[in-house]
């Protein structure tokens, strides 16, 4: 394999910034981390794009930015959807395996897997994942692996994602535009997991949440498997804006501001910790105290987790999270909002950052780039998967057994 083939590229295209994430595949599907390109994301709103020339040309920053690190040029990438439009749904269908019981074959899980995605979508809907959950056969329930078992009818369990067909295309066109082919679209909580979560987690039962700028990610396990998708309107850029709206400050301002001195719980704030701000427009600097900032922040991360505590009550999961919530993304950094989701779902909270490549720098080993790691490994998964066949004919078989 020379080193071109050896590249596994992610593209994390958020609504904050845009990166291009590169990673390395040995003789023993090993990866190691090879080079990180970013730039601020242009032309992005919740996931979504409206304005494809700006997005474009952030896209293109990131990769040449990686591409002179590594000294080949990127053909080729994986790319993380997320976004409003992303919606995730249960399903099950069977098949008869035979008039007689008999053995099932690799193909039989097959044809169950897709009696079980036939659900009717809307027009502009498309499936971006069909993710196993578990299968039944006769009067057997629960099997994780139905092959080589032996009955007559064969039931599949299966969490079904679909996204918005025109905004999905729209980010393939901006990734083409830029010069590089888009070898699968992957849902970025999944990627996120794919770095975050032991398998521990994955068995006994948690949530993941990744905090981007325009929206938080959700994904839940339990058993090992897929349970439940969405995505919360709340992001790490509704802070920075109610602090730039509520002190009065230029939006950079208040991002600095909230990085290096906002807290999620008002007791936690340097309550007498004075600050100086800049204005808006030519006016003179002025003084706040820190508290100001828990004030107008504890109540916007008050609402996010209750808006993903009403979530997982609509899916009937809040009770099967044993293993807790964990929090990633560049969102999750914001101080004592770890704390504040103790407090409210009464289980356990980490904030991880993403492993699973080797020879990371401490700069991508934070949490704002777990999905990038994450669609690395995800990538390579997949390729052992196709037994190292080329990238270009993954997607059939990703859709079918990822996250299995």
């Amino acid at each position: 394999m020379n080193k071109k083939d050896r590249h596994i590229v992610a593209l994390d295209i958020g609504s904050t910034k845009t990166c291009a994430l590169i990673g390395e595949q040995d003789d023993d599907s090993a990866v190691k981390f090879a080079a990180l390109g970013a730039a601020e994301s242009k032309g992005w709103r919740k996931g979504q794009i409206v304005n494809l020339d700006l997005a474009v040309s952030s896209i293109r920053r990131a990769v040449e930015e990686a591409e002179a690190i590594v000294g080949v040029p990127v053909e080729s990438a994986l790319i993380g959807v997320a976004g409003s439009h992303v919606r995730g749904v249960n399903s099950r269908g069977g098949i008869t395996v035979g008039s007689r019981p008999r053995d099932v074959q690799r193909d039989d899980v097959r044809r169950a897997i897709e009696a079980a995605r036939g659900v009717s979508l809307p027009e502009d809907r498309e499936i971006l994942h069909v993710l196993p959950q578990e299968f039944f056969l006769d009067a057997q329930d629960s099997i994780r692996d139905a092959i080589g078992m032996v009955g007559q009818r064969l039931e599949a369990n299966v969490h079904i994602v679909t996204a918005s067909g025109t905004a999905t295309q729209n980010i393939v066109t901006a990734v083409n535009r830029a010069g590089v082919r888009v070898d699968d679209t992957v849902l970025e909580p999944l990627a996120s997991a794919e770095a975050c979560l032991t398998q521990d987690e994955r068995e006994l039962g948690s949530c993941l949440l990744d905090i981007g700028g325009g929206t938080t990610e959700l994904i839940a396990y339990t058993g090992g498997v897929v349970r439940h998708t969405a995505a919360i309107p709340v992001g790490g850029d509704h802070f920075t804006n109610d602090l730039a709206v509520g002190l009065r400050t230029p939006i950079p301002e208040a991002e600095k501001i909230k990085r290096e001195y906002a807290v999620a719980i008002r007791e936690m704030a340097a309550q007498d910790l004075a600050i100086e701000i800049q204005s808006v427009g030519d006016r003179p600097p002025r003084t706040i105290f820190a508290r100001m900032l828990s004030e107008i922040v504890e109540p916007r991360a008050q609402e996010l987790l209750m808006l993903i505590r009403d979530e997982l009550r609509r899916s009937g999961l809040q009770l099967q999270i044993p293993a807790g919530i964990i929090l990633t993304g560049g969102g999750a950094q914001l101080r004592g909002l770890l704390e504040l989701a103790e407090r409210l779902f009464n289980l356990p909270v980490r904030v991880a950052v993403p492993r699973g490549l080797s020879e990371m720098s401490e700069e991508v080993s934070r949490p704002e780039y777990s999905t990038a790691v994450g669609l690395v490994l995800y990538g390579a998964r997949t390729r052992r998967l196709a037994g190292a066949r080329p990238a270009g004919i993954m997607g059939k078989l990703k859709s079918m057994f990822a996250g299995a």
